[in-house]
């Protein structure tokens, strides 16, 4: 018995027409997978330039902070610029501060907020660097 595809099931008078249905529907799933992998794919690269801009921040609270902290606070500078590179960007705040110390312990608090919150969206070396970061603010935060 041969094989029967489903438009053999057909009259010879539907064929045309059921061949063009079966065109139709392939070409709209082709389209709506094309689509939606489209979508998912810009949504991906949203949250990322989303991410760098967070770190971009951080950086930029940090990089106006007057004091030095034992260095720690350009540790910490440094392990955000290598987070935003494994992301593919670059850090664009640069900025130095004359502020009293309790100010720039206030905005070394507000980076490392800002560093948490990043952490929700990365993982791999990204998330590895943010994390030295936040605790290289910890250890900064601890001098006096």
């Amino acid at each position: 018995m041969p094989l029967q595809l489903p438009l053999d099931k057909f009259p010879p008078h539907d064929t045309f027409a059921a061949m063009k249905s079966y065109l139709y529907f392939r070409y709209a799933t082709l389209l709506a997978t094309v689509l939606l992998a489209f979508g998912l794919v810009t949504h991906g690269r949203a949250q990322v330039n989303t991410t760098i801009t967070t770190l971009d921040d951080a950086y930029a609270t940090l990089a106006e902070a007057n004091h030095d902290y034992k260095g720690h606070r350009v540790h910490a500078m440094k392990q955000i610029e290598m987070a935003v590179k494994e992301l593919g960007g670059a850090i664009s705040g640069h900025g130095k501060g004359r502020e009293p110390q309790g100010t720039s312990d206030a905005q070394l608090q507000a980076a490392q907020t800002l560093l948490q919150q990043a952490t929700g969206s990365l993982s791999g070396k990204a998330l590895k660097h943010v994390n030295a970061a936040i605790a290289q603010i910890t250890e900064a935060l601890a001098v006096k």
